[in-house]
């Protein structure tokens, strides 16, 4: 009751009621879809709008040369006109500057945001104009503004912008100076950049609407794409919900070669892990709990029925102490088998094969009263795990120790064949039966014919020997002994240096 509260009270909002997540709530409203969709939209626009920006800003530029190209094109054949012309009425040169802007005017074909004006000083210092007879589109142009063409003929620059609240004016002029009693005049080339600009606008306002509807497009359709970019993920995602320590077989299926693939491959694999890691901890407890559940039931029934008499205690004790050592062997045993999951079961360094082979010889001498021989040794230098491949040597002797008598053959030696590294103990015992063959590396499991002195081992041992084989990426061979018996052999994936001669 006080745990089920405990969890409830964990799981839930006290102010609220609410299921309480252990994520961010702000980051579960935003869906990694719309997140994508967000940043896809926002690169767009910015995209879009520099596109119409940059294209505003080339046409403007267009229009501000055109202008500079025509104010310096009719300036320029005007100060032609005054230095080459001359009165069609009297064939010389102009004399009065009156005469020659009326001319020139009457010869002139001005665009239609264009004004070409003579401007004349009178004796009394007032501005007169003489113009061609020409409507302008805009709403207060220069030879209606008598201030503005004040300011210009007044002005010391040969052009210049004028701004005004009416309009922008974009001007030129060439002044006259006549040395004698003639007054001062010039002739203004005025541009009316209005209507030009507005085109342009118009364009970026058209090119501004034309990218909204293509953010909009772009909006379905990249929602629809990411979509199906984020399917894989999401079937990641429910399978990761779904997993249990009971059901880790789902897997996620692989389809091309992407990232998403590599993904739900690397999911894949660690689900494979934690398949392998579940069972590994099922068959631990499963197999602790079925081998030391017998001398438990033993030791127990001694105790119980164990009276008085001090013959009686004492064989007592000898037997649960006996069961309790057999206890501390499995347990050790099953430990050291959780442990060949881990990647550090093993731990290769260079070892003299030779002088490894020889050792293991002098140990296993001391297990019983045998007839043992050390057979060929392999003369070379291997990376192995020394204290593993002395485990499991020592392991198969005393296997061998087990189905063999007094004064059997016992020979331990290793040899190369190709690139692998093999190490060996053959007995001359009754040797293993065919439908044996299997189960005797199988963790509890022993085969049907067993001779010697029979051992007090939980069937481990072979598990432990082919464990240690794997680890050195190897494998564990059984095969018959010539004149009967077994041999049992560490084929071992170990890189090794050149062979020397065999002794």
């Amino acid at each position: 009751m006080t745990t089920t509260a405990a969890r409830a009270q964990e799981t839930t909002d006290p102010a609220t009621t609410d299921p309480v997540t252990t994520t961010d709530p702000a980051r579960r409203r935003i869906t990694a879809r719309v997140r994508i969709l967000l940043w896809l939209l926002l690169l767009m626009a910015v995209a879009l709008t520099e596109v119409a920006t940059t294209t505003r800003s080339f046409l403007m530029r267009d229009v501000d040369n055109r202008i500079n190209r025509l104010l310096t094109q009719e300036t320029g054949e005007f100060a032609s006109f005054e230095e080459h012309g001359g009165d069609p009425q009297t064939g010389r040169p102009f004399a009065d500057a009156s005469r020659l802007l009326t001319v020139f005017l009457q010869r002139q074909y001005p665009d239609s945001d264009e004004e070409l004006i003579g401007l004349v000083r009178g004796p009394g210092g007032d501005v007169r104009q003489i113009r061609q007879q020409h409507d302008i589109p805009v709403g207060l142009p220069l030879h209606r503004d008598g201030d503005a063409a004040r300011r210009i003929f007044d002005s010391r620059d040969s052009t210049g912008v004028l701004r005004r609240p009416e309009g922008e004016i974009r001007w030129a002029k060439v002044t006259i100076a006549r040395q004698d009693s003639e007054p001062d005049a010039a002739f203004v080339v005025a541009i009316h950049p209005e209507r030009e600009q507005e085109r342009v606008n118009k364009v970026f306002r058209t090119l501004l609407i034309i990218s909204a509807v293509a953010l909009l497009l772009t909006t379905g359709i990249a929602w629809v794409v990411a979509g199906r970019i984020l399917t894989p993920v999401r079937v990641v995602r429910m399978a990761a919900a779904q997993l249990t320590e009971q059901g880790l077989t789902r897997r996620i299926p692989v389809h091309g070669s992407d990232d998403i693939a590599a993904l739900a491959e690397t999911f894949n694999a660690m689900l494979d892990r934690l398949e392998r890691a579940f069972a590994a901890q099922r068959e631990f407890v499963d197999d602790a709990g079925h081998e030391l559940r017998t001398p438990i039931t033993i030791v127990r029934g001694h105790l119980e029925l164990m009276g008085d008499d001090p013959a009686e205690r004492e064989e007592t004790v000898r037997l649960v102490t006996d069961e309790l050592d057999r206890m501390s062997r499995i347990v050790e045993d099953l430990l050291l088998l959780a442990k060949a999951e881990r990647p550090d079961f093993v731990t290769p360094e260079p070892v003299q094969v030779a002088e490894l082979t020889a050792d293991v010889y002098v140990k296993a001498r001391t297990l019983g009263e045998r007839d043992w021989r050390l057979g060929e040794v392999a003369d070379l230098e291997a990376e192995v795990d020394p204290q593993r491949i002395t485990q499991a040597m020592v392991q198969l002797a005393q296997n061998a120790v087990q189905h063999t008598t007094r004064g059997q053959t016992i020979r331990i030696g290793s040899r190369t064949r190709g690139p692998r590294l093999e190490l060996y103990v053959a007995d001359s015992g009754p040797g293993v039966q065919p439908q044996d063959a299997e189960i005797i590396f199988e963790r509890f499991r022993r085969g049907t014919c067993r001779r010697g002195a029979r051992g007090s081992g939980a069937g481990l041992g072979l598990s432990i020997v082919k464990a240690i084989a794997e680890g050195h990426r190897g494998h564990v061979r059984l095969s018959g002994t010539p004149g009967g018996g077994a041999t049992f052999t560490l084929v071992l994936n170990a890189p090794h240096a050149v062979e020397g001669d065999p002794t």
